[in-house]
C-alpha cells in the first residue's frame, strides 16, 4: 500500500501542479498586497513515526499570530486577515503542502499532522496514528470541515479540542488506516472537494 500511495501522490501532484501554479501565484499576490507580510506560514509538525517536519501553508493570519494567541483558531479569530478568511473557507491555504507531498513528508490523504504540544498528550493507542504518513485531507477533515465554528461555540475551545475533537479525529484516522487503498484515497479527495463547496 505504501508504494502504491507514493506513486498515487506523485502522479496527481505532478499532473496537477502545472495547472495550479497560476492560481497559486494569484493567491500569493493577494496575501502580499494585503499587508506586505510573508506569503507562507511554515510550522513545525509531527509526522511519520514521530519525526518532526515543517509544514507549509499560505499565511492567513497577521504576522506573528502564534505569539498573539492560542495554537487553536476558532470562529472569527481577530488574527485572521481578510484574504485569510477566504482562503480558510475553501481550504485554499493548504495547497503549499503539495511541496511536503513531493518531499515525501506528507501524502495527499492521511491524518492531519499535529503540533508537538498536542502529540505529547496522545496515549499509547492514539500514538498509533503516527504510524500513518500524515496527509492534506482525511476522513476526520471531512467530518470536521467546520471545526473552527464548532470550537467557537465552546467556553474553553482548547479543552474541547483535546478531550473530544482530537480523540475522535484520531479514532477516525485509525479506522481509515485499517482499510486504506489508493481507490479509497481517491474517493476521500473527491468527498473533501464536495464537502468544502457544498
Amino acid at each position: 500500500m505504501r508504494k502504491c500511495k507514493r506513486i498515487f501522490d506523485l502522479f496527481f501532484t505532478l499532473i496537477g501542479l502545472p495547472f495550479l501554479l497560476p492560481f497559486l501565484a494569484i493567491i500569493a499576490l493577494m496575501i502580499k498586497l494585503e499587508d506586505g507580510g510573508p506569503v507562507f506560514f511554515i510550522q513545525r509538525r509531527i509526522g511519520y513515526k514521530g519525526k518532526p517536519f515543517y509544514m507549509w501553508k499560505f499565511r492567513t493570519m497577521v504576522i506573528d499570530a502564534e505569539k498573539k494567541g492560542s495554537l487553536i483558531t476558532v470562529g472569527n479569530d481577530p488574527r485572521i486577515t481578510r484574504v485569510g478568511y477566504f482562503l480558510r473557507k475553501y481550504k485554499l491555504d493548504e495547497f503549499p503542502q503539495l511541496l511536503n507531498v513531493l518531499k515525501g513528508e506528507m501524502s495527499l490523504v492521511g491524518p492531519r499532522p499535529e503540533v508537538e504540544k498536542y502529540v505529547m498528550l496522545y496515549n499509547s493507542e492514539q500514538r498509533k496514528v503516527l504510524d500513518i504518513i500524515p496527509g492534506m485531507t482525511d476522513p476526520a477533515s471531512i467530518k470536521y470541515v467546520n471545526e473552527n465554528e464548532i470550537l467557537a461555540q465552546a467556553k474553553d475551545p482548547e479543552k474541547i479540542y483535546i478531550e473530544k475533537v482530537m480523540p475522535e479525529k484520531i479514532k477516525l484516522n485509525l479506522e481509515y488506516a485499517e482499510k486504506a487503498t489508493c481507490w479509497s484515497d481517491f474517493l476521500i479527495i473527491i468527498k473533501t472537494f464536495f464537502r468544502i463547496f457544498e
